[in-house]
C-alpha cells in the first residue's frame, strides 16, 4: 500500500484540514509470518515488547511467538482464551503491563486490536498488528469501541505504527470472519451517506477526499464480492487493504464518521442490550451488514416522499427512557443533553431535503442490490441469522440513535410530521 501516494492526495485539500496519518507501514502479502521479526525490526519497532492475542489467534498464526523470539524480541505474551468482548477494563490491564514494555504487539482482529489501541494511546506506546482475518475495518482506526458496564462508547485510541497481513494467513481466516469483514464494509455505503446528511443538517464538517479513500476501500471489496469465502490470497489480500483504507479515512477526517453510521450504532444497540442479559453478540460485521440492509431500506423509503412536512422534533422521551432500562439511562441522557436534533430545524430540512433525496437515490444501492452483494459473499442478512429476536431487532432500528449525541437521519424520523414507518417491515421481519 502506497501510504505517501495516499497522503499527496490529500495535501492542501479544499475542506481546509491538513489530514495527517500515523501509521508509518503497511505489509501486505504472502510469508510474511516468517518475516514479522524482520518487519518490525526495520522500522525501528522496540524489542522489548507485550504481545497480546486469544488462542484463536495465536493458532491462526502459528509459531509467531518462536519468530519474534527467534529474532531478537523479548516478548511478555498475554493470552486470552478467546477474546469476545473489548473490554474497557482489558485495555486498563494491558495499559498498566504495558508500562514496562518499549511496545505492543496486537496478534488478531477485532476486540484484541481495540483494547490494544486504547492501551498504546493511554501509555503512549510504539504499537503493531499482526492480522490474522480481514474481518473488520478498524485495524488502522485512530478510535477503540469498548464496552464499560454494557455500553459501548468509542474511545480515542493510538494508530498502528506497523500492520503486517499475511496473505497466506488471511486466506486461510474461516469464512465466516472474511464475510463479517464485507458486512462491515457494506456499511460505508450508509456510513458516508449520514456523514453527508450531518454535513448539510447541521454543518458538521465533512470531506470529499476523505470520504474518497473509503469508497476506494468500499469499491475494492464489492469488487470481489463472489470471491470473499474462497481460500484465495489475492482475494484475502485485496479485501483486507480495503479494510485499512476505512480505518485509515477516520484517522485522515479525525472522525468516525468515514467509516460509521446508524448502522454501526443499530450494530452497538443490540450488542448493549444482549450484554445487559449476560449473552454474547455474532461478530461485529456480520451484525453491521444486516444492519446496513434495515437502515437502507429506511432511507430508501423516506426518499420516496418529494415534499414530506417537518417539525419540531416530536421524541417520546419516557418510552426511550423505558427502552434502554435505569442501567443505561445515564449515558442516554449524557448523549441527549443537549439532544443533536436541537442544532437544526424543520426550516433547515425542508431546504435541505431534496439534496438529502438525491444522495439516498444515487449513492445508496437498492436493498435487492446490497442483499444480492451481501449473499454473494456469504454473509448474514436477516437478524435470525445474526441471533437477534425480532422484537429486538425492531427496538435496535427505532431506538439506537438515543445512545450517541450524532446526527442520522434515523435520528431526524421524529421531525417528520405524520409519518410512523413500519420497523417490523424495515427490520425485515
Amino acid at each position: 500500500m502506497d501510504l505517501n501516494a495516499i497522503l499527496k492526495n490529500l495535501k492542501n485539500c479544499p475542506c481546509g484540514k491538513c489530514h495527517t496519518c500515523d501509521v508509518k507501514t503497511v505489509e501486505i502479502g504472502s510469508g510474511l509470518l516468517q518475516k514479522t521479526a524482520e518487519i518490525l525490526k526495520n522500522n525501528n519497532f522496540p524489542t522489548d515488547i507485550l504481545v497480546v492475542a486469544d488462542k484463536n489467534e495465536l493458532r491462526a498464526a502459528d509459531g509467531i511467538l518462536d519468530i519474534l523470539t527467534q529474532g531478537g524480541f523479548n516478548i511478555s505474551p498475554l493470552i486470552f482464551e478467546d477474546l469476545r468482548v473489548a473490554e474497557y477494563a482489558e485495555s486498563e490491564r494491558i495499559a498498566a503491563l504495558s508500562r514496562e514494555k518499549g511496545g505492543i504487539l496486537s496478534i488478531g482482529t477485532g476486540s484484541c486490536n481495540d483494547i490494544c489501541r486504547r492501551a498504546a494511546f493511554v501509555e503512549n506506546k510504539p504499537f503493531a498488528i499482526f492480522a490474522t482475518a480481514p474481518s473488520m475495518d478498524g485495524f488502522a482506526s485512530d478510535s477503540s469501541p469498548l464496552t464499560a458496564n454494557n455500553f459501548k462508547i468509542s474511545y480515542p485510541a493510538k494508530q498502528p505504527d506497523i500492520i503486517i497481513g499475511d496473505t497466506a494467513v488471511l486466506a486461510k481466516a474461516p469464512a465466516e470472519l472474511k464475510s463479517a469483514g464485507f458486512g462491515d464494509m457494506i456499511a460505508k455505503y450508509t456510513a458516508l451517506v449520514d456523514w453527508k446528511i450531518a454535513n448539510l443538517t447541521i454543518g458538521e464538517p465533512m470531506c470529499e477526499r476523505v470520504a474518497d479513500v473509503t469508497r476506494q476501500g468500499l469499491m475494492r471489496a464489492v469488487s470481489l464480492a463472489d470471491r470473499v469465502t474462497a481460500e484465495d490470497e489475492e482475494t484475502a489480500g485485496a479485501i483486507f487493504e480495503g479494510l485499512i483504507l476505512t480505518g485509515m479515512a477516520m484517522q485522515l477526517g479525525k472522525t468516525t464518521r468515514a467509516a460509521s453510521g446508524a448502522e454501526h450504532v443499530v450494530s452497538h444497540f443490540w450488542e448493549c442490550k444482549k450484554l445487559e442479559q449476560g449473552l454474547l453478540s455474532d461478530f461485529h460485521g456480520k451484525k453491521c451488514g444486516v444492519a446496513t440492509l434495515m437502515v437502507t431500506r429506511l432511507y430508501k423509503e423516506l426518499a420516496a416522499m418529494e415534499n414530506p412536512v417537518f417539525v419540531s422534533d416530536q421524541t417520546d422521551w419516557d418510552t426511550v427512557y423505558a427502552i434502554y432500562g435505569e442501567h443505561f439511562r445515564s449515558e442516554v441522557e449524557k448523549f441527549n443533553t443537549p439532544t443533536v436534533t436541537d442544532e437544526t430545524s424543520p426550516e433547515i430540512l425542508a431546504k435541505v431535503w431534496p439534496e438529502i433525496r438525491r444522495i439516498i437515490l444515487e449513492e445508496l444501492p437498492s436493498v435487492e442490490k446490497l442483499t444480492e452483494l451481501m449473499q454473494k459473499a456469504g454473509c448474514a442478512t436477516t437478524a435470525k441469522e445474526i441471533g437477534v429476536a425480532d422484537d429486538l431487532a425492531v427496538t435496535g432500528l427505532q431506538y439506537h440513535p438515543y445512545m450517541r449525541h450524532r446526527m442520522m437521519l434515523t435520528r431526524l424520523v421524529p421531525m417528520f410530521k405524520d409519518v410512523e414507518p413500519d420497523w417490523k417491515t424495515l427490520a425485515g421481519i
